[in-house]
């Protein structure tokens, strides 16, 4: 994104903290390209199968993005990282009734012989990454955010930097600390699946 264009969408933000009811409308075709990258980039890391699409991901983010009545937007970056936020929460709470529907929410039957035939489902790597993220939050909050606004944002340090008010530098360390730290932690919960 251009400065001229970042400044352009930090501008609209602002008038939507002041209450312009058009400011979402007219930010859409700033930042929705940018979102759908990032959708794409999320769902490429999901199972091959996955029957959300990168524009209805943008699509029901941004619709809750525009709900958010309480946020006040600071500038481009910050608002990519509520989206952010908000597309973790919606692929977690699609995983979430995607296996419910596998253990028998859909009631539908599967017979012995066509069970060889399932893929490998990766929902559960998302489940098991999201609890894995909490439990990493809880302890370290600030490296929480960072593995968040990288991971799930696709917010480059300084980006992260800027809306956490800290250092490039700071945000490498968080980022390796939090890599470390969610690799440990992963692998010992798929040792004991």
């Amino acid at each position: 994104m251009s400065i001229a264009t970042a400044e352009e969408v930090t501008r609209i933000l602002q008038e939507w903290n002041r209450g312009d009811q058009d400011a979402p409308a007219r930010l859409m075709p700033f930042v929705y390209e940018e979102l759908r990258l990032r959708a794409a980039e999320y769902l490429r890391r999901e199972r091959p199968d996955h029957t959300l699409q990168a524009t209805a991901l943008v699509h029901e983010a941004y619709l809750k993005l525009v709900d958010q009545s309480r946020a006040s937007w600071k500038n481009r970056a910050h608002f990519g990282s509520v989206a952010a936020h908000l597309m973790r929460r919606i692929l977690v709470q699609h995983a979430r009734i995607h296996n419910t529907e596998k253990r028998g929410g859909k009631l539908e039957k599967l017979y012995l012989d066509e069970t060889r035939e399932l893929s490998c489902e990766r929902a559960p790597e998302l489940l098991a990454l999201d609890e894995a993220l909490q439990s990493f939050a809880v302890t370290y909050p600030r490296e929480g955010q960072v593995v968040e606004l990288k991971f799930f944002g696709g917010l480059e340090a300084n980006e992260i930097a800027e809306v956490l008010n800290i250092s490039s530098k700071a945000v490498s360390r968080d980022w390796y600390f939090a890599k470390l730290w969610l690799r440990r932690e992963l692998k010992g919960s798929a040792a004991h699946a």
